[in-house]
Formats: structure tokens, C-alpha cells, sequence
């Protein structure tokens, strides 16, 4: 894999979730991308116990379709964050132990079409929480390249193309300590991670 860059899509009023899928699967096949299928990635969140003693933990189970083979977990606690990488027993294994951790049911998805176009590889993806939508993720990776610092800049013309200037010009907050580093799956996680977060806050807030 490459390295992967994940935008919010700016939803507006005269637009559904699937007329802005619609729109910007036009947008993409205009400049010559062809559709490779679906994918899908989804979190669930499961959350210690109240009666267990120190710090609360929270732990987030994520699956890609990119990886069928492998469940990857992020542990929150206090300040503290582990990131793990297992097989599909460890969705066994959570449910086992839900005398520690209780699952949040809020699941998060975000699923739709990808496409390919030369080096590039764009998913369109809508975002649901618990079957209700919540917005549009634009997953885009270049293939080529396996460190940001690289090939951001060659992300970001890109995507300024196919989005124009709703596509937003920061780092992802995640890769500004990992530019410099070999791009692993699981730092897609943690964007998805991020994104997720920041759609359950609005929920919140609501």
C-alpha cells in the first residue's frame, strides 16, 4: 500500500448523502478513473466497566476491507494510546471479555466505491453511525510512494483538482508527527479513528 490521505467532503443543504456520492463518482470518472469494486471500514467501541478500578479505557475495534485478514485495536487510556494489530479471533476475544468491557452500539461505517486512476486510488465513502449518515469521507492514496513527506504536496494537487477548494490543506493531525516514517495501514485507522471521533462529537454537541 501507499501513503492514504482522508478528507471530510463539506456536505451541503440541496445534497443527500448519496447525491454527493453521485456527484463526486461523476467528477471522478470525468477524469478518466475506473470503479474497482466497494470497501468498507467499521469501529466498534467498547468501554471498561464503571466498577473497575484506575484510569477508564476505551477500546476501538476497526476492520478495513483493504485488510480482510486483520482486526486492528487502538487501547485509549489517560493519556496513553496502543495500537494493535491481531487477526479476526480478537472480535472472539472481546466478546469474551465483556465482564471488563461493555460495547458502546455505536457502531460506525463508512462504505462505498473505490476507484483507480493511473497511481492514484479514491475511495467515495458515507459515513453512518449506528445506520443513521453523517457524512462523506474521501479516502485518497498514491500507491508509489511509501513516505508522506514524499509525495503530500503530489496528494494535495490532486485532490485539488478532483474537490477543488473544499479539500482542506492541512496535514492530517495524525501524520504531522509521521512524515518522515514508512506509511503503515494502521495509520489509515487512525485517520478513519480521527474522523469517526469528530462525527460522534457532533452527534454529541447535537
Amino acid at each position: 500500500m501507499g501513503v492514504v490521505v482522508l478528507y471530510q467532503y463539506p456536505m451541503t443543504e440541496n445534497r443527500t448523502g448519496p447525491q454527493t456520492i453521485e456527484f463526486l463518482t461523476k467528477r471522478i470518472v470525468a477524469l478518466g478513473a475506473v470503479q474497482s469494486g466497494q470497501y468498507l471500514v467499521d469501529c466498534d467501541t467498547w468501554s471498561s466497566i464503571p466498577q473497575l478500578a484506575g484510569h477508564p479505557r476505551t477500546v476501538h475495534i476497526l476492520h478495513n476491507s483493504e485488510q480482510p485478514a486483520s482486526v486492528f485495536a487502538v487501547l485509549e487510556s489517560g493519556n496513553k494510546v496502543v495500537p494493535l494489530i491481531a487477526d479476526g479471533l480478537f472480535d472472539l476475544l472481546m466478546i469474551k471479555l465483556n465482564t471488563i468491557y461493555q460495547n458502546r452500539k455505536q457502531k460506525m461505517e463508512c462504505k462505498g466505491p473505490r476507484f483507480e486512476l493511473g497511481d492514484f486510488l479514491v475511495k467515495l465513502g458515507s459515513v453512518t453511525m449506528t445506520q443513521n449518515f453523517k457524512g462523506v469521507l474521501v479516502e485518497v492514496e498514491y500507491r508509489p510512494c511509501v513516505v508522506a513527506s514524499g509525495c503530500l504536496e503530489l496528494i494535495r494537487e490532486f485532490v485539488h483538482g478532483f474537490l477543488g477548494n473544499v479539500a482542506s490543506n492541512q496535514v492530517p493531525q495524525y501524520l504531522q508527527n509521521r512524515v518522515n516514517d514508512i506509511y503503515q495501514p494502521m495509520d489509515t485507522i487512525h485517520q478513519y479513528l480521527d474522523h469517526f471521533g469528530q462525527y460522534r462529537k457532533a452527534t454529541t454537541v447535537i
